[in-house]
């Protein structure tokens, strides 16, 4: 090879190497990268969008290296593992060989996809814009291939192919990529890129992988039922320790929670969670003795692989977490590297007291994150606390304890400020503690995310997660939950959609996915994912808002989309994708009150005051809004006024909470201190810009809008509306609000209210 030609091709392999689905995919354990003398090839065996997304990647890097100049191709097909007479993996099959005859056809800046390809795409609403279909061109043998150009204004190359156009045959670096099969091809650069597709005895494809697993829940067999949270804990833990071969696909907890211990059907169990293998067990804990029955299984012929018994002291659960996991990884054959085989036998800690207190811990936590009730975050906070009291160096309990004042920072009251810098100054501890565990990271980034919203931090974080443990569906979820807030709208669906995978029975993926469609004014594939959602949880509130604002946003149509609402229990308005301007504030409940004019109805859900100081300043701004939105408001001056010191009260505590200030603007228009209330809702908007977090300045921008038409700002308004409608957003159809606020009772006939709907997705992670 010249000395011109090897710095360059040195120069694409460090591009291919910095590409975010590379990076994601070898993670994962689902990549092979083979020189192939002037170039290289690339072999996907995990989503097929995964190679285009790639090749879309290299394009783009591309474009700042002028001098090489790459053509790409990409196919989906068979690919077979083989070592060649060197002993060095290698690659052959159909797959390979058409991705290289199809990159073959293309010149500089191309992407060139087979048939096969761009027909898997086309089903993808996102990607038809960028499919081109430029015909066959013959190749090797005589064959022709039906090919498609993908371009966008920013990346790839819109000419016909010159072997198209001129049938001129030249020579080209190659480049092809083989996974959902890409092809790129410069000068004389050579890389492939293929998605590998497996097959079944019948030709059938098949998407189980062999060495996939899925541990379902033990069964509790003690005397003591109270001893649940035991069993939960060391199928947890087994679970976890899976999660980090990388060679294994693990099925998330969330989704085998789904199941009982022993299903009766495990074929179906292998065709729902999309594993050939599956886990079950059984503890039976009495005093200081504890017995654990595991057995391996291959689902789809109901035939055992392996099973043994276990009979231990309780001060020896962890010896027995680590057998099974390693008796289990060799038993399908899986390849360990030395970390992963140290990550199988490291035992968390090596006191069995703490241990206890922390799987108590962790039964609270799960709880919590099922409720998503601040009190059962603190219920967990605490046990974690008590187990790194015997155990000042139990990481893993400190990066658990992490994420749960995390995600109590999320979902209940905020942390004050040296709250927060204690959960920073533990999670850097369990960190320096255990930097090589994935849940460090996992909680260190929760801070930067859920705690201080800095999304790039929070990002460096859950990657290093992810790579530690391949099979991490909570880092895979915070990934995409965060690029959904940057933005970034395609990256964010294909993680989610690589989630599926992992979590396929968890409701809160496809709300996921909903809410993303919602946000690109998908309408009818946002309609999908959440009756996808309601299929796996027919009581998922997340998928009935979905359905409801697709139909609301989509059709515009108040009366059918409130028959749908109406179908769904009372619940429904408590949360889920609860949309921002007013409607946050007041819930769903009462918004159908509001639009059926029926304020008594609206006021009367929220009657009740409350103990709770949280709930009962919730409830009077709620009160606040209905008393604006019926035009009045003033008769109720001195509980408005009571609203306003609360929440005044709340915003000194903490003075950049955009929530509190959007609550304050409405209690504002409430007393008719209409400048007061604009400089607030403003100030919101400055404080999270559209910019800064696509979802949360969203809301905030819309409730300005609401703010500024109540305040006799039409005008300005509408151009906040216009701005927001400019950016992939919920927003769908847009009404004025009255130009009148007065007259307009709680009994009145007249509209009171505007109905733009303003819409904010939620994390539900």
């Amino acid at each position: 090879m010249s000395s011109i030609l090897l710095p360059l091709l040195q120069k694409l392999k460090e591009i291919v190497r910095g590409t975010e689905q590379v990076g994601l995919t070898e993670a994962e354990g689902k990549l092979l990268r083979l020189p192939t003398g002037d170039g290289g090839a690339l072999v996907f065996r995990n989503n097929p969008e995964a190679p285009v997304l790639c090749a879309m990647e290299i394009a783009q890097a591309l474009k700042s290296h002028p001098q090489l100049r790459v053509r790409m191709g990409i196919h989906s097909g068979p690919v077979n593992e083989v070592t060649d007479l060197n002993e060095q993996a290698n690659v052959a099959g159909a797959g390979i060989n058409m991705a290289q005859r199809g990159m073959d056809c293309g010149d500089a800046g191309h992407i060139l996809l087979s048939k096969h390809v761009a027909d898997d795409l086309e089903q993808y609403p996102r990607w038809r814009p960028c499919l081109h279909e430029i015909g066959d061109c013959e190749v090797k043998h005589g064959v022709r291939l039906s090919l498609t150009n993908l371009y966008t204004d920013e990346v790839g190359n819109r000419q016909l192919p010159s072997k198209l156009a001129r049938g001129v045959k030249q020579r080209r670096w190659k480049m092809a990529i083989i996974g959902g099969t890409l092809f790129a091809i410069a000068f004389c650069l050579a890389f492939f890129i293929v998605h590998r597709i497996t097959t079944n005895g019948g030709g059938a494809l098949s998407s189980i992988l062999e060495k996939s697993v899925a541990v379902l829940p033990f069964e509790n067999l003690s005397d003591d039922k109270a001893n649940a949270y035991f069993a939960d804990g060391i199928q947890d833990e087994i679970l976890t320790k899976l999660a980090s071969v990388a060679d294994l696909k693990v099925i998330s907890r969330t989704s085998t929670a789904k199941y009982k211990s022993k299903p009766e059907d495990l074929k179906t169990v292998s065709q729902q969670l999309g594993v050939a293998n599956v886990v079950e067990g059984t503890v039976q804990r009495a005093v200081d003795k504890v017995r654990v029955n595991v057995q391996l299984i291959d689902a789809r012929a109901d035939a055992h692989l392996w099973a043994k018994t276990y009979d231990r002291d309780v001060k020896d659960v962890f010896a027995v977490e680590s057998e099974v996991s390693q008796e289990i990884a060799d038993a399908l054959q899986a390849k360990l590297s030395p970390k992963e085989a140290n990550n199988l036998a490291t035992a968390p800690t090596r006191d069995p007291e703490a241990y206890d207190l922390f799987l108590k811990g962790e039964y609270e936590q799960h709880a919590a994150e099922s409720s998503l009730k601040g009190d059962g975050f603190d219920q967990a906070s605490a046990l974690y606390e008590q187990a790194i009291a015997r155990d000042p160096n139990f990481a893993l309990a400190i990066a658990r304890r992490v994420e749960s004042r995390s995600k109590r920072n999320h979902w209940g009251d905020s942390l004050s400020e040296t709250q927060l810098g204690e959960v920073k100054e533990a999670a850097e501890h369990a960190i320096t503690l255990a930097p090589d565990l994935a849940e460090t990271h996992l909680g260190l980034g929760l801070f930067y995310y859920y705690g201080i919203f800095q999304y790039d931090r929070a990002l460096t974080e859950f990657q290093r997660a992810l790579a530690l443990q391949p099979n991490n569906v909570r880092a895979l979820t915070y990934l995409a939950n965060i690029h959904l807030r940057q933005g970034q709208w395609e990256r964010s669906l294909s993680e989610f959609k690589k989630c599926e995978e992992l979590d396929p029975r968890d409701p809160a993926i496809p709300d996921s996915i909903g809410g993303c469609y919602l946000h690109l004014r998908m309408w009818e594939e946002a309609k999908r994912a959440g009756l996808h959602s309601l299929a796996l949880d027919p009581r998922n509130v997340g998928g009935m808002h979905i359905v409801f604002f697709s139909c609301l946003n989509g059709t515009g149509d108040i009366k059918e989309a409130t028959r749908i609402l109406r179908t769904f229990p009372p619940e429904t308005g408590s949360w889920g994708y609860i949309p921002g301007g007013y409607i946050a504030i007041i819930n769903l409940g009462a918004f159908l009150s509001v639009v059926d004019r029926d304020y008594g109805a609206a006021f009367k859900a929220f009657d009740s005051e409350s103990s709770n100081p949280t709930a009962n300043r919730l409830r009077l701004s709620a009160r606040a809004v209905i008393y604006v939105l019926a035009g009045d408001a003033a008769d109720a001056q001195p509980e408005t006024e009571k609203a306003r010191d609360l929440v005044e009260s709340k915003l000194r505590e903490q003075p950049d909470d955009p929530d509190s200030m959007i609550q304050l603007s409405w209690i504002n228009l409430a007393l008719k201190r209409d400048a007061e209330a604009l400089r607030l809702a403003r100030q919101a908007t400055e404080l999270v810009p559209l910019e800064k977090d696509a979802l949360a300045g969203a809301f905030c921008l819309a409730a300005y809008a609401e703010i500024q038409a109540r305040a006799g700002q039409p005008a300005e308004a509408v151009k906040t509306l216009q701005r927001l409608l400019s950016h992939p957003c919920w927003s769908s159809r847009v009404h004025p609000a009255p130009e009148d606020r007065s007259g307009l009772g709680p009994n009145s006939k007249r509209s009171g209210i505007s109905r733009t709907p303003r819409w904010q997705g939620t994390d539900r992670t």
